[in-house]
């Protein structure tokens, strides 16, 4: 089998490819000096302030806006594994919900175990747990695609473990999504995409495929916000049709399967805000919220199969067999504050944020066997639900000891409420039916495809964390730089937890420099993991 794909988006409508800048004078404004003066100070991995990503003890990349936009798709989870080749963002399929809230992973290690954060505040995971096979099976994971990349001014992503600075799920690394802040200009983007294959089949499949239509319209707008402060606003909306790569059916002679990307339609919008306060203090936010709607294939199931398509006597429900399709619906919403300023020669920054996901799923173009040939097609399959309420006080300061610089020295506390929801869905789709033989054959029950949750699977659990941190680092000697963090983690249900880590690095001359780290690291169990539960019921011989 060969197959060839390429994604073509100016060439096949180029006419609705473009960007216009609803205030452009004041974009242009900006020196290229002073645009990438700003992109190479970092604040992820290291807490003293002004230090350029190629000056930090441990490896950062700094991927701007610019790079995301040149990256050939409109999912910013995609743009940043075209960026960064340390991430990947595979592209599962008969995974339940995992075809439309697909997990990232950075350096080869599980989804669950990269912290993201957003403005530097921790952001919530998704409630879906990844089953079947798809990658980080077993795992919950941030939603990347759920923040519009045109709500981005930057993003850094710390290749190197930091559960001893950060917490929690920063096994892997960090990525610290840095939200766009304008008080003026803005831009909006259409584009129009189709994959376009060249597919040579085992079972005589030969054709091009052209599939996977995407609309993407999106846009942001800068506002001013008092004398000095700012509003953002950024909206997204996408319309993505789904792929199928499935062969022809041998036995059937035609396409039956529906191995592909998802059908996706969504709608995200972002605000961002900062304005200054007396005293050299700072108010600032952001909130955010997203809708997405999707629809995916589950395993096709045959016209002759007696236990999930039966044949009651009277005919079949579906004579050529069915695809089922399991339906998603995501709302994802988020909104953080805080303020920052100066006490005495500290400087303090406290920030409250709020995160939910919620999952409703459904299926449709399928059946319940033991409802009959009139039994519905489609079904409500329950919901999960995940909810995130994070306080953070962060605080640092320099003393000088003598050494070639000052030791910056930085405390802080983080404490968090986290809750986890199953709802059950309408009866018909796990309950057993009026028919349980047909044809001799005892029928499967619940809706084909996904089966609902039952009443039993019903949970509503919570946990509280509270953890504290010592960070340390400074230039010991001329072009030595040494750095050393410990954080003691307390979980309501997992116990206590003490990571260290130490980094070092030495600058030989202005061109050339070894660095590197040791750290343990840990990772509580979430919650999602540890009371997700769908049951499966069998019946032998009745």
């Amino acid at each position: 089998m060969k197959i060839r794909t390429f994604t073509s988006r100016a060439a096949l409508f180029a006419a609705a490819s473009g960007s216009a800048l609803l205030m452009a004078g004041a974009v242009q404004a900006q020196s290229n000096d002073q645009t990438t003066a700003v992109d190479d100070i970092v604040v992820t991995g290291t807490r003293v302030a002004n230090r350029s990503r190629l000056d930090t003890v441990a490896p950062i990349d700094v991927v701007t806006a610019e790079t995301l936009e040149q990256r050939g798709s409109t999912e910013l989870a995609a743009q940043l594994a075209a960026s960064v080749p340390a991430l990947n963002f595979p592209r599962p399929s008969a995974t339940d919900g995992t075809d439309s809230i697909r997990p990232a992973t950075l350096r080869g290690q599980g989804p669950d175990q990269t912290l993201v954060l957003v403005n530097g505040v921790r952001r919530h995971q998704t409630a879906l747990v990844n089953l079947n096979g798809s990658v980080g099976r077993g795992s919950s994971a941030v939603d990347l695609n759920a923040i519009p990349s045109s709500a981005v001014d930057r993003i850094e992503v710390l290749r190197d473990g930091a559960a001893a600075q950060y917490g929690s799920d920063a096994i892997a690394g960090v990525l610290n999504l840095r939200l766009r802040e304008a008080r003026e200009g803005g831009g909006a983007n259409v584009t129009y995409g189709q994959y376009i294959t060249d597919f040579t089949g085992f079972y005589g499949r030969d054709d091009k495929i052209r599939d996977g239509d995407t609309l993407t319209v999106s846009g942001w707008q800068g506002f001013a916000l008092g004398e000095e402060g700012f509003l953002t606003a950024s909206v997204e909306y996408r319309d993505r049709d789904r792929t199928n790569r499935s062969d022809i059916n041998p036995t059937l002679g035609r396409i039956t399967g529906g191995q592909g990307d998802a059908q996706v339609e969504d709608l995200s919008a972002y605000l961002n805000a900062g304005l200054p306060l007396a005293d050299g203090w700072e108010a600032y936010g952001w909130a955010g919220y997203q809708k997405r709607d999707a629809s995916a294939a589950a395993f096709y199931r045959t016209p002759t199969d007696n236990t999930q398509n039966p044949d009651y006597g009277s005919g079949r429900k579906y004579p050529d067999g069915y695809l089922p399709y399991i339906l998603t619906e995501t709302t994802d919403w988020t909104a953080a504050g805080g303020i920052r300023g100066n006490v005495g020669e500290w400087g303090v920054d406290i920030n409250l944020g709020y995160g939910v996901n919620k999952i409703e799923f459904g299926a449709e173009n399928t059946m319940n066997p033991t409802y009959g040939l009139n039994g519905p097609t489609s079904f409500d399959a329950g919901s999960l639900e995940y909810s995130q309420l994070v306080l953070g006080v962060d605080a640092s300061r320099e003393y000088d000891l003598g050494w070639h610089g000052p030791l910056n020295v930085a405390v802080g506390l983080e404490a968090r409420r986290e809750n986890y929801q199953i709802g059950a869905g309408e009866e018909a789709s796990y309950a057993r039916g009026p028919i349980l033989v047909a044809g001799g054959n005892t029928l499967t029950f619940g809706s084909r495809g996904f089966t609902g949750f039952t009443p039993n699977n019903e949970v509503d659990e919570d946990r509280s964390n509270v953890g504290v941190y010592l960070d340390l680092e400074g230039e010991v000697i001329d072009g030595l730089t040494l750095s050393g963090a410990v954080r003691y983690e307390n979980y309501s249900d997992f116990g206590d937890n003490v990571s260290g880590k130490f980094a070092a690095r030495y600058d030989f001359n202005p061109h050339f420099a070894i660095r590197g780290a040791v750290s343990t690291g840990f990772r509580a169990p979430s919650l999602q993991q540890q009371y997700y539960t769908q049951t499966s019921v069998l019946y032998i011989s009745n």
